[in-house]
């Protein structure tokens, strides 16, 4: 598989399933069995261990670029390209939260039947309450 499509299979299936199919090599010497492997994975990769992860990844890989570390002689051009992106990526994913928040809003369904029960509820509470001695 070229880069992209691991990136796009990576993200589908997630981040410890990933890892486990990249070290079936393991089983196949017989070292250590992928389901041992995905196990232990699962156990120490939570969802926010998964997150760090990936954001130290791009972290370093933007570092090693904007500050030329590894001294590869990239293009002033580049490096004054890949200097702002961790803004850019942040004001993007900002407006793709408030699109999503904004759809999720417009496109919100009323609930009629339970509304309804919820109201008859309301009005039995009430009248048992009455009948307890208490007045609205």
């Amino acid at each position: 598989m070229n880069d992209i499509a691991d990136i796009r299979h990576a993200s589908s299936i997630g981040l410890t399933s990933y890892l486990c199919a990249k070290l079936s090599w393991l089983s196949k010497d017989g070292l250590i069995p992928v389901p041992v492997v995905h196990r232990e994975i699962s156990n120490i990769m939570t969802k926010l261990l998964e997150w760090v992860f990936g954001v130290s990844v791009l972290g370093a890989a933007w570092a090693f670029v904007t500050f030329d570390i590894l001294k590869m002689s990239i293009p002033r051009p580049y490096r004054e390209v890949a200097w702002p992106m961790p803004l850019y990526l942040l004001v993007s994913f900002g407006c793709y939260s408030l699109a999503t928040v904004g759809y999720r809003v417009a496109t919100f369904n009323d609930c009629d039947d339970a509304a309804k029960e919820l109201q008859a509820q309301i009005i039995e509470a009430r009248e048992d309450l009455r009948k307890k001695g208490l007045k609205f």
